[in-house]
């Protein structure tokens, strides 16, 4: 992998269902800078307004602006049509930090079980 690979930002299938339906969708603008740790965004939904929290840092290179139009398609499909941003990371070193599937998935069972 180089030094600037490409990633897409989103909202996974769990935390959609979490706020319920989406009512209107906050991004920032292509060109701009995200901050891993930091918030880039900011979603109304049903259960509440909640904001995103940069997995990563890189500039932005494209924003699903028909998600910002119609956020109801992250509701319908949020790990393809609704993707929120793609950005150019600026290390890729910072891919060994994300979770993997498996891992998120195992996260939030350990979460479940916290809860009850």
């Amino acid at each position: 992998m180089d030094d600037h690979a490409r990633a897409t930002i989103g909202v996974t299938d769990f935390c959609q269902e979490k706020l319920g339906e989406i009512y209107s969708l906050r991004l920032p603008e292509e060109g701009e800078e995200i901050i891993k740790d930091e918030t880039f965004g900011v979603v109304e939904a049903k259960n509440g307004r909640h904001e995103f929290t940069a997995p990563i840092t890189g500039e932005i290179i494209e924003v699903n602006y028909e998600a910002v139009e119609v956020p109801e398609i992250i509701n319908e499909d949020p790990l393809a049509e609704g993707w929120l941003l793609k950005v150019e990371m600026s290390s890729s070193t910072e891919f060994d930090d994300l979770l993997t599937e498996e891992e998120y998935a195992e996260h939030l069972s350990e979460a479940e079980d916290m809860e009850d």
